[in-house]
């Protein structure tokens, strides 16, 4: 398996996590966002939409879209599940971890953020106050949705499942983007608790290969 992806990518951060809780090492390919190498024949001849992550598997089909590469990881290595055995909770997860893909992450994107500051033309702070909208706005959501159920230590049981892996990095987006979250418990506490595992440690961006200060 060959995993391209980027230290800061909250995309692939996630993927990062899932190969820990399962156990699989693929060689890792960096593409540099910020350079631009995304939009790269090379890269493109992968992912024509030019994102990150993308998995070539060992039969040699491409994978692209974090979420699908999860769900993909979990059918074909099911120990440990990521999802729930109850088809409500299994359900619950899945929308869960779309709040954070589908509707906080790709406003905090790069390209996003270029255009707020290059063909819209606004100022820094006005782009960060778009991030600190969309971020908090969003987290507000996971937050209720974890305190409509009961506590457990992470978010739908007492093992790390497919929302921790999305929560992880979109709170480690917050903290990078100065969001204030302190008045999130769960949140806070379902993050921490997944700061305290290995697979999730050795899967944050600062102890990637490619990791720039």
């Amino acid at each position: 398996m060959e995993f391209h992806g980027y230290f800061r990518s909250s995309s692939s951060y996630r993927c990062r996590i899932a190969f820990n809780l399962k156990g699989v090492n693929p060689a890792f390919k960096s593409v540099h966002l910020k350079h631009g190498e995304q939009h790269s024949e090379a890269f493109k001849a992968l992912n024509p939409q030019g994102l990150l992550p993308a998995l070539v598997t060992d039969e040699g089909a491409v994978l692209i879209q974090s979420l699908a590469i999860l769900e993909w990881l979990d059918e074909t290595r099911p120990t440990p599940p990521l999802l729930s055995a109850d088809p409500i909770t299994r359900a619950q997860e899945r929308g869960f971890a779309q709040v954070i893909a589908c509707e906080i992450h790709p406003l905090q994107n790069l390209r996003i953020l270029k255009y707020l500051t290059g063909e819209l033309g606004l100022e820094e702070g006005q782009k960060d106050a778009w991030l600190q909208r969309w971020l908090r706005e969003g987290l507000l959501a996971c937050e209720g949705l974890l305190q409509a159920r009961p506590a457990t230590e992470f978010c739908y049981g007492d093992a790390p499942g497919l929302a921790d892996i999305c929560l992880v990095p979109q709170v480690f987006s917050a903290q990078r983007f100065n969001v204030d979250i302190s008045d999130l418990p769960r949140v806070s506490q379902v993050y921490e608790a997944c700061q305290e595992l290995e697979d999730f440690a050795k899967a944050a961006p600062q102890n990637q290969p490619d990791f720039e200060a």
